[in-house]
């Protein structure tokens, strides 16, 4: 497959909202540690104590190891966009893009490519990776719900769990011959927004690889809320507890506020009471689960935006 030419400089328009992505993540900050003082359970210095434990340092390890994985895949993806990185320099400047993570929709990560001080991507070729990176997240999001989904429609009656499953196995066969006709044919769509022929192009270069990268991302993260249900006391099964946060994360992603910020926490907290957590211990859970696989991935982000501007690999102008 021949590799596309690189694209024009990042429309200098978009540079623009930089200023405004960060109000909003700073309201986003601001309206979160509100929540947590006025329903979380003790203080945030306690939630800190927990992370610090020995499954709590597990549990970070473990979602660092997941942002390095999809740093992996993000790098693979701008080689194909004639944009090669070094190892470092590439995971590095994947990390800032964590910084934005609390805007609506995750949207602020598209900046990635944008802010490359040499090079930068154009903003159809910014946006298609970024759709891709969230088809292929939503992808394996939508694997590891299923234990949960089963679980939830074995409730309803002994017989209803087969029933729904094969009904979801058929619907996912139905769905992916409509895409496979979809993309075959080159609907008009593609014409009208070539963004989503590039996202396509993504996601059909060596798709065993970051099918492999974001696979095990995810279930490193999952393992991380598993070790930190166990830290809050809560007994649960490994499988049972990536589902649900699994569901959790594609019911924020659909309420497309800053990070899922309230919708996110919400279905987290109600579907650990319906595995039999206590209210104060699902809230508590929530509370260290945010801040390992969020907040965790803001500061690293930060961190590793400023080493990139004082590298000057990024520019802001």
């Amino acid at each position: 497959m021949s590799q596309p030419r690189p694209g024009p400089p990042a429309d200098p328009v978009l540079r623009l909202h930089l200023k405004p992505l960060l109000l909003v993540i700073a309201a986003a900050i601001t309206v979160y540690a509100v929540v947590l003082a006025v329903f979380g359970e003790g203080s945030a210095v306690t939630s800190l104590q927990r992370l610090v434990s020995v499954a709590g340092l597990q549990a970070l390890a473990l979602c660092l190891l997941n942002y390095l994985l999809r740093g992996l895949r993000w790098r693979r993806w701008m080689a194909h966009f004639g944009r090669p990185l070094g190892l470092l320099e590439g995971l590095r400047l994947y990390l800032a893009g964590y910084t934005f993570t609390p805007t609506p929709g995750n949207i602020g990560e598209a900046a990635r490519g944008l802010l490359l001080a040499r090079q930068p991507l154009s903003s159809a070729q910014s946006l298609a990776m970024f759709g891709a990176e969230r088809l292929a997240d939503l992808f394996c999001l939508l694997v590891m719900s299923l234990p949960v989904v089963w679980v939830l429609a074995d409730a309803g009656g002994s017989g209803s769990g087969p029933r729904l499953t094969l009904a979801l196995g058929l619907l996912a066969l139905a769905g992916l011959a409509l895409l496979g006709l979809w993309f075959q044919f080159r609907l008009r769509l593609l014409r009208r927004l070539p963004w989503l022929s590039d996202a396509w192009r993504c996601l059909t270069t060596q798709p065993l690889l970051w099918l492999g990268l974001t696979g095990v991302a995810w279930a490193a993260q999952g393992l991380a809320v598993w070790l930190l249900c166990r830290e809050a006391g809560l007994t649960i099964d490994v499988l049972q507890a990536a589902g649900i946060y699994a569901v959790a994360m594609v019911g924020g992603a659909l309420s497309l506020l800053p990070a899922g910020l309230g919708g996110m926490e919400a279905l987290l907290a109600g579907l650990l009471v319906v595995h039999g957590a206590s209210t104060a211990q699902a809230v508590s859970i929530t509370v260290l689960v945010r801040l390992a696989t969020l907040w965790f991935a803001v500061a690293i982000g930060a961190l590793a935006l400023l080493c990139s501007a004082a590298m000057r690999d990024i520019s802001f102008r």
